[in-house]
This record gives C-alpha cells, sequence and structure tokens, in this order.
C-alpha cells in the first residue's frame, strides 16, 4: 500500500472523524453532491456519510475532499417555480447587459472587462 493511499484510507473514522476513502474507492450507496444532483436528487439536511480524498497539489492544505452522502436518505430535487425563473433570467440579462452601451452582448460579460468586448477595446474594434 503506497503511502498515499494509506494516507486516505479511513474506513471506521478513526483518523479524521468520519470514514475516508481514496478517490473513486467509494462504497456503493454513497454518492458526492454532483452525482445527487445527476440522479435529480439532493442531500436533503442530512449528515455527511463519508469523504473521498486525494493528494493535490494545488491546494493549500496538500489533498482534495469531497463529502459522501447516502443516495437512500437523498430527496427530490425541488421543482423550479415560475418565481424562480423569472428572477434567474433577469439576473442573466444583466450579465449579459453592457453597463456602457446598454445592449445585450450575446454572452456573460467578464468581470475583469466591466463591459463589452466592443467598449472595453473600441481601438480593436475600429481596426478590424
Amino acid at each position: 500500500m503506497s503511502p498515499a493511499y494509506g494516507q486516505c484510507y479511513d474506513p471506521t473514522g478513526a483518523r479524521y472523524g468520519i470514514p475516508t476513502y481514496p478517490w473513486r474507492l467509494a462504497p456503493e450507496g454513497l454518492a458526492t453532491r454532483r452525482q445527487l444532483r445527476a440522479r435529480g436528487l439532493r442531500p436533503g439536511g442530512q449528515e455527511i456519510a463519508a469523504q473521498l480524498m486525494r493528494r493535490s497539489p494545488r491546494r493549500k492544505a496538500g489533498v482534495s475532499v469531497a463529502y459522501l452522502y447516502r443516495i437512500d436518505r437523498a430527496k427530490p430535487v425541488r421543482p423550479m417555480t415560475p418565481g424562480k425563473a423569472a428572477a434567474l433570467a433577469k439576473a442573466m440579462t444583466v450579465r449579459r447587459t453592457c453597463p456602457d452601451c446598454r445592449t445585450d452582448a450575446g454572452y456573460v460579460i467578464p468581470a475583469s472587462l466591466g463591459s463589452c468586448v466592443g467598449c472595453a477595446y473600441p481601438e480593436e474594434q475600429r481596426a478590424a
């Protein structure tokens, strides 16, 4: 057993407080939030059942963690209400509208630019 695998394998929860498994080796009946959502489910207020762990040089702590929930205790996703759908459509329209020229850019305006590409770089747009 490699040291990395041994660090991530704790099915009893003695080391981390909850059962811990290496990446991609979780037991059947457990799923992450994304996996639950793909099945049309949500955790529904249940406690974290276990966690997946792997080494990651990108993370400050050196490990990535994904929490697992029990599939049999998961609840169905709440349906989208007409009010929520309208609010989401309005929010997306605001994100696509340029604050300078007040036109719909057709894409979400990058926060780094603060305006559509045509307003952010007018010299390049004239040359093209």
